[in-house]
């Protein structure tokens, strides 16, 4: 008996471990090919505001990649408006990206560049392994110091009162627990995230989250597409994230119709910059996306569907 225990007891463990082998390759699959850099113009827009905000910014973009000197990771690279260099009566909103597994910024360095046109200094790392926010902790501490440095381009030209940031997969679990788990978690102001791995298998790969704990307005998304519906992010964990929150907050969910679990940055670029320009820019405009009489997002039925949301009424 004890012996027939036991046997159930491995076959069960190595099913597990299969399962966790298997999402893992999946992972890497999704993450094997780098991001068109035009891939805006790729995405047919449901809405009028989805069109304007998933097309280029007005502002030219430079970027700059730095060695971190960091256990975690080996470099950081920044994407900014050109015209920061230059502009010394202005200050620029950040966005920290959290990468998903095996994604590092050279893999989507195009979503960067495409927010920055927008008007935001945008910073990612080329950590592979996220989840625990750590590395996305240490680089918001970088950022920040450039901003205290008098020999930076970015010396007092960042607005520190309003800091986003975004993950995707992993990235997303990584993200949740940036805001809250470190002693600099309280300095961001909004959240988007895209196919958070759902909390059952983030369990399992020790990848553990509180959703409980975050107390900043929060954008999640997810896709209708196979991977992300039945195993990654499927609706019912995104429901669960979504009620699980603090009621006081502002907080919105949709699914990305017909969009897959590595399409997601893509396909659901324009609603994450609308997001971060109302939540850290005041764009009244974007927030039309999200609330008022008739709220883009709950109208657009070509791109999305499921939508949820709270006190953006």
């Amino acid at each position: 008996m004890v012996k027939k225990f036991i046997k159930t007891i491995l076959i069960v463990f190595v099913i597990i471990l299969f399962l966790i082998i298997a999402f893992l390759i999946l992972l890497k699959y999704f993450a094997s090919k780098p991001i068109n850099s035009e891939y805006f113009n790729n995405v047919v827009a449901g809405g009028v505001l989805e069109e304007k905000y998933i097309a280029y910014g007005e502002y030219d973009v430079t970027s700059l990649e730095i060695d971190s000197n960091e256990e975690l990771f080996s470099k950081y690279k920044i994407w900014y408006p050109t015209e920061l260099v230059h502009n010394s009566n202005k200050k620029y909103p950040i966005v920290l990206f959290v990468n998903g597994t095996g994604v590092p910024y050279s893999k989507y360095g195009a979503t960067f560049d495409h927010l920055a046109s927008w008007g935001f200094v945008v910073i990612g790392n080329d950590d592979e392994n996220t989840a625990s926010g750590e590395s996305s902790s240490i680089t918001l501490s970088y950022i920040l110091s450039l901003n205290n440095n008098e020999k930076s381009i970015f010396y007092n030209k960042l607005d520190i009162e309003n800091i986003g940031i975004s993950g995707h997969s992993q990235g997303g679990v990584g993200a949740i627990n940036t805001i809250t788990n470190f002693n600099n978690s309280s300095m961001f102001k909004s959240i988007y995230t895209a196919s958070t791995t759902s909390l059952e298998l983030a369990n399992a790969l020790e990848w553990n989250y509180d959703i409980t704990k975050v107390n900043i307005p929060y954008f999640m998304v997810a896709g209708t597409g196979k991977a992300d519906a039945e195993t990654i992010a499927p609706l019912d964990s995104l429901i669960r994230n979504f009620e699980a929150l603090n009621d006081n907050i502002k907080a919105i969910m949709a699914r990305r119709k017909n969009i897959d679990h590595g399409d997601m940055l893509i396909y659901a670029d324009g609603y994450m910059t609308a997001w971060f320009r109302y939540t850290l820019m005041n764009d009244n405009e974007a927030l039309g996306v999200f609330s008022g009489a008739s709220p883009e997002i709950f109208q657009n039925v070509d791109n999305w569907q499921d939508v949820q949301s709270k006190n953006l009424d």
